[in-house]
């Protein structure tokens, strides 16, 4: 599952940065619903909120770094902890999906406009909901989680 999840997360990614930049002029927008929701086609050659500018190899070699961490340490995951892999996969997947950008553009194509928001892409709505989601279920765990498991070990050798 996590690399169907992965494997989704890049191709939506990448299909609809594809049909942006295939319909729009760099910097034209288009009104998706009125007065919420443009499409409009930027490049953003920094990270979020366009901070460091022009860093393109410090985010390459970050998110290489990043990515083998994660696929490092996806082995000491147990398999039944679904959801948790699953937020993992959509974050591997958003990430991978601006690291392609950076590889091919050397940018990141941006093009959901709220008007009232920096302007993003589904890559990015990947990482942030994943990160969030994975943030709360390291915070506030559950059973069979991360954070119970460990309580539990702690638990388990302290009555030792």
């Amino acid at each position: 599952m996590f690399w169907i999840i992965l494997i989704v997360a890049v191709g939506v990614d990448q299909l609809t940065k594809y049909l942006i930049v295939n319909s729009l002029a760099l910097g034209e927008s288009i009104p998706v619903i009125n007065n919420f929701l443009d499409f409009t086609y930027t490049l953003n050659e920094g990270a979020s909120f366009s901070i460091l500018q022009g860093q393109r190899i410090i985010f390459i070699i970050v998110t290489l770094a990043v990515l083998a961490i994660i696929f490092f340490l996806l082995r000491k995951i147990p398999k039944d902890m679904k959801l948790f892999r699953a937020f993992i996969a959509l974050f591997c997947g958003g990430t991978i999906g601006n690291f392609i950008d950076r590889l091919h553009t050397g940018a990141v194509i941006d093009f959901i406009d709220l008007g009232w928001f920096p302007v993003f892409n589904i890559a990015d709505s990947c990482i942030c909901v994943s990160a969030i989601a994975i943030c709360l279920m390291l915070l506030f765990g559950k059973p069979g989680s991360l954070l119970s498991s460990k309580k539990e070990k702690t638990n388990h050798e302290s009555n030792q």
